[in-house]
């Protein structure tokens, strides 16, 4: 599991930063976190494939978040995509994609619209299940958390092998926790496989000011993406403006008992972010700031789940 932020200015694109896009490769697949204007060409950049499978979740309809769909979809019809791609936003998102898709035309490829109405499940599959929660920005969004389902607990084969158990499809049925039976007796998964692995968690906040049901949606993640438009002496103006400062994007993390926090979305009066980050970990230590085409491995966790 890899994070690879394509934008990460606020507002407006600088010379540095481009606007608000990142996406999380698990496997083969890409979970798509806003698109803003230019993705598709940051995507050439950092050699993200237009053909694999992807979900995009767009946090909210403000134009540094969604306007590099047009590009996006036109990009990959181009390049004869066949592969159905499914968009997860607010309310509006449906009408906003059919607008620019009837006067530009296409997609020549399927795409799912979904609009959240609530918080919860918004999708799943068998490896991940994504959850949303209510933003606190200027007009209605959503912030969405990534969980990677329990993976299976280490194999032994050598301990398979001791009780008899033919390599093949049994060794696969008893990794993932079923017990098998080898001629007569069963064999229990527990002799040859730890306890099933915890999932790695990613947290995204799009545009939003600090509450409680972020920090909930965040809890124990090992890593939560968070704006930080704004150093603490704007704290008025992030306030007015549903956003959110250093510190408050810090103690978000502190209070969720996150592993990373990584910050974005800055906005273009600070070229040089150190300060920011000086602010940010006089909270919460475990902080970085995210550049364009920086690459972040989300690394798997060794730790049994609990009984």
């Amino acid at each position: 599991m890899k994070l690879v932020f394509l934008g990460t200015s606020g507002s407006m694109p600088t010379e540095r930063r481009g606007s608000c896009s990142a996406v999380l490769k698990v496997g083969r697949d890409l979970i798509m976190l806003d698109c803003g204007e230019g993705t598709q060409r940051q995507m050439v950049r950092a050699h993200v494939g237009f053909r694999r499978n992807m979900v995009v979740l767009v946090s909210h309809l403000h134009g540094d978040h969604v306007l590099g769909l047009p590009g996006l979809l036109q990009t990959m019809s181009l390049l004869g995509r066949d592969k159905r791609l499914d968009i997860y936003g607010p309310e509006g998102l449906i009408s906003y994609v059919k607008a620019f898709s009837e006067a530009l035309g296409g997609p020549t490829f399927p795409v799912i619209l979904h609009e959240v109405h609530e918080p919860g499940v918004v999708y799943e599959d068998e490896d991940l299940r994504v959850t949303a929660a209510a933003s606190s920005h200027t007009l209605e969004g959503w912030s969405y958390s990534v969980l990677e389902k329990p993976r299976p607990g280490r194999f032994h084969p050598e301990k398979a092998r001791a009780l008899g158990v033919p390599e093949g499809p049994l060794w696969h049925t008893l990794q993932h926790g079923e017990d098998v039976e080898v001629e007569g007796r069963v064999v229990e998964a527990g002799m040859v496989a730890d306890p099933p692995r915890r999932g790695r968690k990613v947290v995204y906040s799009g545009d939003t000011r600090p509450t409680a049901e972020l920090v909930e949606l965040a809890r124990g993640a090992d890593v939560l993406v968070h704006e930080a438009t704004f150093a603490e002496e704007l704290a008025e103006r992030a306030r007015e403006d549903g956003h959110s400062t250093t510190v408050e994007a810090a103690g978000v993390a502190r209070d969720a008992g996150v592993r990373l926090l990584v910050l974005t979305h800055l906005s273009s009066r600070y070229p040089e972010p150190g300060g920011l980050l000086d602010e940010a970990r006089k909270v919460f230590a475990r902080v970085v700031i995210a550049e364009d085409l920086m690459e972040l491995e989300v690394p798997l966790d060794e730790v049994a789940e609990a009984a």
